[in-house]
């Protein structure tokens, strides 16, 4: 494509004077520590923890609202955050570790959940049948 509109361009230099971008795309970097974060990453991993906090949301549901992984949004929370800010990164850790205490729970609700939903379609099936 470069070399198209070079060609195209020839007449007006170089491909930055005609205002198209020399690089496929422009990230602003920081230097946090040793390691440089990328504005867009430390905004998303601060988005993150606020929402985490603030609605007592596990991994998977911050996920799934942000439309990115789950070991993103958990490498965001207790990595990357604690560059950025370490008091907030400690605030949203205490929610992951409520949510972790808590998952075996969670998950044995969501089972008879599901099981009570197929046992009242049997009965209603049954009655159905007997009708």
């Amino acid at each position: 494509m470069k070399d198209f509109l070079k060609g195209f361009f020839a007449a007006s230099g170089d491909l930055a004077d005609i205002g198209f971008p020399t690089a496929a795309y422009t990230v602003k970097t920081r230097c946090m520590g040793v390691i440089p974060l990328k504005d867009y990453i430390e905004e998303r991993a601060v988005e993150i923890a606020n929402y985490i906090i603030d609605c007592n949301a596990t991994v998977r549901q911050t996920a799934k609202k942000f439309g990115i992984s789950k070991s993103t949004v958990h490498k965001d929370v207790t990595d990357r955050l604690k560059q950025v800010n370490p008091a907030l990164a400690a605030r949203a850790r205490v929610v992951l570790d409520v949510n972790k205490s808590e998952r075996h729970i969670r998950g044995g609700m969501a089972t008879r959940e599901k099981y009570m939903g197929k046992l009242k379609a049997c009965e209603q099936a049954q009655k159905e049948r007997e009708d």
